[in-house]
Protein backbone atom coordinates (compact mmCIF):
# COMPACT_ATOMS: atom_id res chain seq x y z
CA UNK A 1 0.00 0.00 0.00
CA UNK A 2 1.15 3.62 -0.52
CA UNK A 3 3.24 5.25 2.22
CA UNK A 4 1.89 7.44 4.98
CA UNK A 5 1.02 11.10 4.53
CA UNK A 6 3.47 13.70 5.85
CA UNK A 7 3.23 14.77 9.49
CA UNK A 8 2.09 18.40 9.79
CA UNK A 9 -0.64 20.61 11.20
CA UNK A 10 -4.25 19.53 10.85
CA UNK A 11 -6.07 21.13 7.93
CA UNK A 12 -9.16 23.19 8.85
CA UNK A 13 -12.45 21.44 8.16
CA UNK A 14 -13.60 24.28 5.89
CA UNK A 15 -10.27 24.44 4.02
CA UNK A 16 -9.81 28.13 4.87
CA UNK A 17 -6.49 29.68 3.82
CA UNK A 18 -4.56 32.40 5.65
CA UNK A 19 -4.53 35.95 4.30
CA UNK A 20 -0.83 35.60 3.42
CA UNK A 21 -1.65 33.60 0.28
CA UNK A 22 -2.77 36.80 -1.46
CA UNK A 23 0.75 38.25 -1.52
CA UNK A 24 2.13 38.00 -5.06
CA UNK A 25 -0.81 35.91 -6.28
CA UNK A 26 -1.41 38.06 -9.35
CA UNK A 27 2.08 37.12 -10.59
CA UNK A 28 1.59 33.38 -10.13
CA UNK A 29 -0.17 31.02 -12.50
CA UNK A 30 -2.96 28.79 -11.23
CA UNK A 31 -3.31 25.15 -12.24
CA UNK A 32 -5.52 22.21 -11.26
CA UNK A 33 -4.49 18.61 -10.69
CA UNK A 34 -7.10 15.83 -10.50
CA UNK A 35 -5.92 12.58 -8.93
CA UNK A 36 -7.82 9.53 -10.13
CA UNK A 37 -6.71 6.77 -7.75
CA UNK A 38 -7.96 3.69 -9.60
CA UNK A 39 -5.90 0.95 -11.25
CA UNK A 40 -6.84 -2.42 -12.69
CA UNK A 41 -3.81 -4.03 -11.08
CA UNK A 42 -1.09 -2.74 -8.77
CA UNK A 43 2.33 -2.76 -10.42
CA UNK A 44 4.99 -4.22 -8.14
CA UNK A 45 7.17 -1.09 -8.15
CA UNK A 46 4.39 1.47 -7.61
CA UNK A 47 4.12 3.53 -4.43
CA UNK A 48 1.52 5.98 -5.75
CA UNK A 49 -1.80 6.48 -4.00
CA UNK A 50 -3.74 3.97 -6.11
CA UNK A 51 -6.32 1.27 -5.41
CA UNK A 52 -7.59 -1.79 -7.19
CA UNK A 53 -11.27 -2.76 -7.03
CA UNK A 54 -10.58 -5.08 -4.08
CA UNK A 55 -9.04 -2.24 -2.05
CA UNK A 56 -11.82 0.34 -2.35
CA UNK A 57 -13.71 -0.71 0.82
CA UNK A 58 -17.08 0.48 -0.42
CA UNK A 59 -15.95 3.50 -2.43
CA UNK A 60 -17.30 3.44 -5.99
CA UNK A 61 -15.56 4.55 -9.14
CA UNK A 62 -18.95 5.53 -10.53
CA UNK A 63 -19.30 8.17 -7.80
CA UNK A 64 -15.88 9.68 -8.21
CA UNK A 65 -16.54 12.39 -10.81
CA UNK A 66 -19.35 13.92 -8.74
CA UNK A 67 -17.13 13.86 -5.63
CA UNK A 68 -14.30 15.58 -7.46
CA UNK A 69 -16.70 18.20 -8.78
CA UNK A 70 -17.87 18.80 -5.21
CA UNK A 71 -14.25 19.48 -4.20
CA UNK A 72 -13.93 21.87 -7.14
CA UNK A 73 -16.93 23.75 -5.71
CA UNK A 74 -15.26 23.80 -2.29
CA UNK A 75 -12.01 25.07 -3.84
CA UNK A 76 -13.88 27.91 -5.53
CA UNK A 77 -15.36 29.01 -2.20
CA UNK A 78 -12.05 28.71 -0.32
CA UNK A 79 -10.14 30.78 -2.88
CA UNK A 80 -12.92 33.35 -2.98
CA UNK A 81 -12.96 33.71 0.82
CA UNK A 82 -9.20 34.18 0.78
CA UNK A 83 -9.79 37.11 -1.61
CA UNK A 84 -7.40 35.75 -4.18
CA UNK A 85 -7.58 37.44 -7.58
CA UNK A 86 -9.46 35.62 -10.31
CA UNK A 87 -7.08 33.50 -12.34
CA UNK A 88 -8.20 31.14 -15.09
CA UNK A 89 -6.64 27.68 -14.97
CA UNK A 90 -3.54 27.70 -17.15
CA UNK A 91 -3.10 23.93 -16.86
CA UNK A 92 -5.28 20.97 -15.90
CA UNK A 93 -3.73 17.56 -15.38
CA UNK A 94 -5.49 14.24 -14.70
CA UNK A 95 -3.06 11.80 -13.09
CA UNK A 96 -3.23 8.60 -11.13
CA UNK A 97 -3.67 5.80 -10.96
CA UNK A 98 -5.18 5.40 -14.36
CA UNK A 99 -7.57 8.29 -15.09
CA UNK A 100 -8.78 6.54 -18.23
CA UNK A 101 -10.27 3.73 -16.15
CA UNK A 102 -13.15 6.18 -15.78
CA UNK A 103 -15.58 6.71 -18.65
CA UNK A 104 -14.45 9.51 -20.95
CA UNK A 105 -17.62 11.38 -20.03
CA UNK A 106 -16.47 11.48 -16.38
CA UNK A 107 -13.20 13.14 -17.37
CA UNK A 108 -14.97 15.61 -19.63
CA UNK A 109 -17.48 16.43 -16.85
CA UNK A 110 -14.61 17.27 -14.48
CA UNK A 111 -12.95 19.36 -17.18
CA UNK A 112 -16.22 21.23 -17.69
CA UNK A 113 -16.49 21.87 -13.94
CA UNK A 114 -13.01 23.42 -13.87
CA UNK A 115 -13.85 25.56 -16.90
CA UNK A 116 -17.16 26.68 -15.38
CA UNK A 117 -15.53 27.47 -12.01
CA UNK A 118 -12.37 29.33 -12.97
CA UNK A 119 -12.36 29.49 -16.73
CA UNK A 120 -9.49 28.22 -18.84
CA UNK A 121 -6.62 30.33 -20.13
CA UNK A 122 -6.74 30.83 -23.88
CA UNK A 123 -3.82 28.45 -24.38
CA UNK A 124 -4.61 26.13 -21.47
CA UNK A 125 -2.77 22.82 -21.43
CA UNK A 126 -5.18 19.98 -20.56
CA UNK A 127 -3.61 16.56 -20.09
CA UNK A 128 -4.59 13.10 -19.00
CA UNK A 129 -2.38 10.16 -18.26
CA UNK A 130 -3.40 6.86 -19.83
CA UNK A 131 -2.22 3.28 -20.08
CA UNK A 132 -1.91 2.03 -23.66
CA UNK A 133 -4.51 -0.68 -22.98
CA UNK A 134 -7.02 1.69 -21.31
CA UNK A 135 -8.16 3.75 -24.33
CA UNK A 136 -9.33 3.35 -27.89
CA UNK A 137 -9.81 5.74 -30.80
CA UNK A 138 -13.36 6.70 -29.79
CA UNK A 139 -12.32 7.44 -26.20
CA UNK A 140 -9.49 9.73 -27.31
CA UNK A 141 -11.73 11.52 -29.77
CA UNK A 142 -14.25 12.26 -27.01
CA UNK A 143 -11.49 13.77 -24.89
CA UNK A 144 -10.18 15.92 -27.73
CA UNK A 145 -13.66 17.15 -28.65
CA UNK A 146 -14.19 18.21 -25.02
CA UNK A 147 -11.02 20.30 -24.97
CA UNK A 148 -8.20 18.00 -23.90
CA UNK A 149 -4.97 18.97 -25.63
CA UNK A 150 -2.52 16.31 -24.53
CA UNK A 151 -2.26 12.65 -23.49
CA UNK A 152 0.63 11.05 -21.62
CA UNK A 153 0.94 7.31 -22.22
CA UNK A 154 2.65 5.06 -19.67
CA UNK A 155 4.80 3.15 -22.15
CA UNK A 156 7.59 2.38 -19.59
CA UNK A 157 9.43 -0.05 -21.90
CA UNK A 158 9.26 -1.71 -25.32
CA UNK A 159 10.91 -4.91 -24.06
CA UNK A 160 8.50 -7.68 -22.95
CA UNK A 161 10.65 -9.09 -20.15
CA UNK A 162 11.11 -5.61 -18.67
CA UNK A 163 7.36 -4.96 -18.78
CA UNK A 164 6.82 -8.34 -17.11
CA UNK A 165 9.18 -7.45 -14.25
CA UNK A 166 7.36 -4.13 -13.82
CA UNK A 167 4.03 -6.01 -14.00
CA UNK A 168 2.74 -3.73 -16.72
CA UNK A 169 -0.24 -5.21 -18.52
CA UNK A 170 -0.04 -3.74 -22.01
CA UNK A 171 1.46 -5.25 -25.16
CA UNK A 172 4.28 -2.99 -26.42
CA UNK A 173 2.91 -3.36 -29.94
CA UNK A 174 -0.15 -1.39 -28.85
CA UNK A 175 1.84 1.81 -28.25
CA UNK A 176 2.09 2.81 -31.95
CA UNK A 177 -1.64 2.24 -32.30
CA UNK A 178 -2.70 4.46 -29.40
CA UNK A 179 -0.25 7.16 -30.48
CA UNK A 180 -1.78 7.08 -33.96
CA UNK A 181 -5.29 7.39 -32.51
CA UNK A 182 -4.22 10.31 -30.33
CA UNK A 183 -2.66 12.06 -33.32
CA UNK A 184 -5.79 11.52 -35.40
CA UNK A 185 -7.82 13.09 -32.60
CA UNK A 186 -5.54 16.14 -32.60
CA UNK A 187 -3.87 15.47 -29.24
CA UNK A 188 -0.24 16.08 -28.39
CA UNK A 189 1.52 12.94 -27.18
CA UNK A 190 3.93 12.31 -24.34
CA UNK A 191 5.50 8.92 -23.55
CA UNK A 192 6.68 7.94 -20.07
CA UNK A 193 9.63 5.54 -19.77
CA UNK A 194 11.31 3.83 -16.81
CA UNK A 195 14.93 2.68 -16.83
CA UNK A 196 16.97 0.54 -14.47
CA UNK A 197 14.49 -2.30 -14.01
CA UNK A 198 16.14 -5.45 -12.60
CA UNK A 199 17.32 -7.54 -15.56
CA UNK A 200 17.20 -4.65 -18.02
CA UNK A 201 20.39 -4.27 -20.05
CA UNK A 202 21.75 -1.16 -21.74
CA UNK A 203 20.73 -2.69 -25.08
CA UNK A 204 17.20 -3.24 -23.75
CA UNK A 205 17.06 0.42 -22.78
CA UNK A 206 18.31 1.51 -26.20
CA UNK A 207 15.55 -0.58 -27.76
CA UNK A 208 12.91 1.20 -25.67
CA UNK A 209 14.31 4.62 -26.53
CA UNK A 210 14.36 3.82 -30.24
CA UNK A 211 10.81 2.48 -30.17
CA UNK A 212 9.64 5.60 -28.32
CA UNK A 213 11.38 7.96 -30.75
CA UNK A 214 9.89 6.04 -33.69
CA UNK A 215 6.45 7.23 -32.55
CA UNK A 216 7.57 10.88 -32.93
CA UNK A 217 6.09 11.99 -29.59
CA UNK A 218 6.12 15.67 -28.67
CA UNK A 219 7.49 14.92 -25.21
CA UNK A 220 9.23 12.12 -23.34
CA UNK A 221 9.83 11.47 -19.66
CA UNK A 222 12.47 9.00 -18.49
CA UNK A 223 12.57 8.12 -14.80
CA UNK A 224 15.02 5.84 -13.04
CA UNK A 225 13.34 3.01 -11.18
CA UNK A 226 13.32 3.74 -7.45
CA UNK A 227 12.64 0.88 -5.06
CA UNK A 228 10.12 2.23 -2.56
CA UNK A 229 9.73 0.66 0.87
CA UNK A 230 6.54 -1.34 1.25
CA UNK A 231 6.19 -2.23 -2.43
CA UNK A 232 6.10 -5.75 -3.81
CA UNK A 233 9.35 -5.07 -5.66
CA UNK A 234 11.09 -4.09 -2.42
CA UNK A 235 9.99 -7.36 -0.85
CA UNK A 236 11.19 -9.34 -3.88
CA UNK A 237 14.60 -7.69 -3.65
CA UNK A 238 14.80 -8.29 0.09
CA UNK A 239 14.07 -11.99 -0.47
CA UNK A 240 16.70 -12.18 -3.20
CA UNK A 241 14.17 -13.00 -5.93
CA UNK A 242 15.28 -10.10 -8.14
CA UNK A 243 18.43 -7.98 -8.15
CA UNK A 244 18.52 -4.46 -6.77
CA UNK A 245 18.82 -1.83 -9.54
CA UNK A 246 22.44 -1.03 -10.38
CA UNK A 247 23.03 2.71 -9.83
CA UNK A 248 26.08 2.79 -12.12
CA UNK A 249 24.08 1.13 -14.89
CA UNK A 250 21.24 3.61 -14.30
CA UNK A 251 23.71 6.47 -14.77
CA UNK A 252 24.86 4.91 -18.05
CA UNK A 253 21.22 4.59 -19.10
CA UNK A 254 20.58 8.26 -18.35
CA UNK A 255 23.58 9.31 -20.43
CA UNK A 256 22.39 7.07 -23.26
CA UNK A 257 18.91 8.59 -23.08
CA UNK A 258 20.27 12.11 -23.32
CA UNK A 259 22.52 11.18 -26.24
CA UNK A 260 19.85 9.32 -28.22
CA UNK A 261 17.10 11.84 -27.54
CA UNK A 262 19.25 14.84 -28.39
CA UNK A 263 20.28 13.21 -31.66
CA UNK A 264 16.59 12.73 -32.46
CA UNK A 265 15.77 16.41 -31.88
CA UNK A 266 14.65 16.35 -28.25
CA UNK A 267 16.13 18.73 -25.70
CA UNK A 268 16.11 18.31 -21.94
CA UNK A 269 14.24 20.98 -20.02
CA UNK A 270 14.06 19.19 -16.65
CA UNK A 271 16.32 16.45 -15.34
CA UNK A 272 13.89 13.65 -16.34
CA UNK A 273 12.04 15.33 -19.21
CA UNK A 274 12.74 16.07 -22.86
CA UNK A 275 10.60 17.85 -25.46
CA UNK A 276 10.71 18.05 -29.22
CA UNK A 277 12.69 21.06 -30.43
CA UNK A 278 12.12 20.83 -34.17
CA UNK A 279 10.00 23.96 -34.37
CA UNK A 280 10.86 27.63 -33.97
CA UNK A 281 9.21 27.69 -30.53
CA UNK A 282 11.32 25.22 -28.58
CA UNK A 283 9.26 25.49 -25.39
CA UNK A 284 5.85 24.73 -26.84
CA UNK A 285 6.02 20.98 -26.17
CA UNK A 286 7.20 21.19 -22.57
CA UNK A 287 4.78 20.04 -19.88
CA UNK A 288 3.71 23.42 -18.52
CA UNK A 289 1.81 21.74 -15.70
CA UNK A 290 4.92 20.01 -14.38
CA UNK A 291 6.97 23.18 -14.85
CA UNK A 292 4.48 24.95 -12.59
CA UNK A 293 5.46 22.58 -9.77
CA UNK A 294 9.18 23.21 -10.27
CA UNK A 295 8.65 26.98 -10.51
CA UNK A 296 6.55 27.27 -7.34
CA UNK A 297 3.29 28.33 -8.99
CA UNK A 298 -0.14 27.78 -7.40
CA UNK A 299 -2.24 24.68 -7.93
CA UNK A 300 -5.18 22.95 -6.31
CA UNK A 301 -5.04 19.16 -6.13
CA UNK A 302 -8.40 17.41 -6.34
CA UNK A 303 -8.97 13.86 -5.10
CA UNK A 304 -7.71 11.33 -2.53
CA UNK A 305 -4.15 12.02 -1.44
CA UNK A 306 -3.78 14.98 -3.83
CA UNK A 307 -1.40 17.75 -2.80
CA UNK A 308 -2.02 21.47 -3.28
CA UNK A 309 0.05 24.63 -3.00
CA UNK A 310 -1.20 28.21 -2.86
CA UNK A 311 1.00 31.11 -1.82
CA UNK A 312 3.39 29.17 0.36
CA UNK A 313 0.68 27.04 1.99
CA UNK A 314 0.86 23.36 1.13
CA UNK A 315 -1.75 20.75 2.05
CA UNK A 316 -2.82 17.24 1.16
CA UNK A 317 -6.05 15.29 1.19
CA UNK A 318 -6.98 12.12 3.03
CA UNK A 319 -5.66 9.18 1.08
CA UNK A 320 -8.29 6.48 0.85
CA UNK A 321 -11.18 6.96 -1.61
CA UNK A 322 -13.69 5.91 1.07
CA UNK A 323 -12.39 8.51 3.55
CA UNK A 324 -12.39 11.11 0.79
CA UNK A 325 -15.99 10.25 -0.12
CA UNK A 326 -17.04 10.55 3.53
CA UNK A 327 -15.49 14.02 3.88
CA UNK A 328 -16.96 15.27 0.62
CA UNK A 329 -20.37 13.78 1.43
CA UNK A 330 -20.40 15.60 4.76
CA UNK A 331 -19.58 18.93 3.12
CA UNK A 332 -16.13 19.06 4.74
CA UNK A 333 -12.73 19.72 3.27
CA UNK A 334 -10.90 16.46 2.47
CA UNK A 335 -7.67 18.07 3.68
CA UNK A 336 -5.72 15.85 6.09
CA UNK A 337 -2.81 18.12 6.94
CA UNK A 338 -1.01 21.24 5.84
CA UNK A 339 2.05 23.38 6.40
CA UNK A 340 2.90 27.01 5.87
CA UNK A 341 6.37 27.35 4.41
CA UNK A 342 8.65 29.84 6.10
CA UNK A 343 11.10 31.99 4.14
CA UNK A 344 14.02 29.64 4.69
CA UNK A 345 12.07 26.58 3.54
CA UNK A 346 10.90 28.40 0.43
CA UNK A 347 14.47 29.47 -0.33
CA UNK A 348 15.75 25.91 0.03
CA UNK A 349 12.94 24.53 -2.15
CA UNK A 350 13.58 27.15 -4.82
CA UNK A 351 17.17 25.85 -5.10
CA UNK A 352 16.11 22.19 -4.97
CA UNK A 353 13.56 22.66 -7.73
CA UNK A 354 15.24 25.39 -9.76
CA UNK A 355 18.41 23.39 -10.30
CA UNK A 356 16.37 20.68 -12.02
CA UNK A 357 15.25 22.81 -14.95
CA UNK A 358 17.18 23.93 -18.00
CA UNK A 359 16.12 27.55 -17.54
CA UNK A 360 18.19 27.38 -14.37
CA UNK A 361 18.56 29.55 -11.29
CA UNK A 362 19.23 33.28 -11.45
CA UNK A 363 22.54 33.56 -9.65
CA UNK A 364 21.83 37.06 -8.33
CA UNK A 365 18.89 35.63 -6.36
CA UNK A 366 21.10 33.12 -4.55
CA UNK A 367 22.54 34.01 -1.14
CA UNK A 368 26.21 34.96 -1.08
CA UNK A 369 27.12 31.65 0.59
CA UNK A 370 25.70 29.79 -2.41
CA UNK A 371 27.36 32.04 -4.98
CA UNK A 372 30.80 31.31 -3.58
CA UNK A 373 30.31 27.63 -4.48
CA UNK A 374 29.64 28.24 -8.16
CA UNK A 375 33.28 28.52 -9.28
CA UNK A 376 33.99 25.10 -7.78
CA UNK A 377 30.89 23.62 -9.42
CA UNK A 378 32.06 24.94 -12.79
CA UNK A 379 35.56 23.55 -12.20
CA UNK A 380 34.12 20.15 -11.39
CA UNK A 381 32.08 20.13 -14.58
CA UNK A 382 28.73 20.21 -12.78
CA UNK A 383 27.55 23.66 -13.89
CA UNK A 384 27.74 25.26 -17.33
CA UNK A 385 30.34 28.03 -17.24
CA UNK A 386 28.96 30.06 -20.14
CA UNK A 387 25.49 30.17 -18.59
CA UNK A 388 26.99 31.19 -15.25
CA UNK A 389 28.77 34.13 -16.91
CA UNK A 390 25.37 35.19 -18.26
CA UNK A 391 23.97 35.06 -14.73
CA UNK A 392 22.17 31.70 -14.66
CA UNK A 393 23.12 28.44 -12.98
CA UNK A 394 22.44 25.54 -15.38
CA UNK A 395 23.51 21.94 -14.81
CA UNK A 396 25.72 20.07 -17.24
CA UNK A 397 24.98 16.45 -18.11
CA UNK A 398 27.32 15.40 -15.29
CA UNK A 399 25.58 17.88 -13.01
CA UNK A 400 22.21 16.36 -13.79
CA UNK A 401 23.52 12.97 -12.73
CA UNK A 402 24.80 14.53 -9.49
CA UNK A 403 22.03 17.07 -8.94
CA UNK A 404 21.68 16.24 -5.25
CA UNK A 405 25.39 16.86 -4.69
CA UNK A 406 25.11 20.23 -6.46
CA UNK A 407 22.26 21.24 -4.17
CA UNK A 408 24.23 20.21 -1.07
CA UNK A 409 27.08 22.47 -2.14
CA UNK A 410 24.72 25.38 -2.78
CA UNK A 411 23.00 24.86 0.57
CA UNK A 412 25.77 24.11 3.06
Amino acid sequence: MPGALPIADAAPSDGALPSSVVVGAAERDFGVYVHVPFCRVRCGYCDFNTYTAEELRGAKRSDYASQAIAEIDLARDVLRRAELPHRPASTLFFGGGTPTMLPATDLTAMLAAVADTWGLAQDAEITTEANPDSVDAVYLRVLADAGFTRVSFGMQSAVPHVLATLERTHDPERVPLVVQWAREAGLEVSLDLIYGTPGESLDDWRTSLEHAIAQHPDHLSAYSLIVEDGTKLARQIRRGEVARPDEDLQADMYELADEVLEAAGYGWYEVSNWSRESSADVVEHRSRHNLAYWQGQDWWGIGPGAHSHVGGVRWWNVKHPAAYADRIGAGRSPGAGRETLDDETRRVESVLLGTRIRDGLVIAQLPSSARTAIAGLIGDGLVDGASAVRGTLVLTLRGRLLADAVVRRLLP
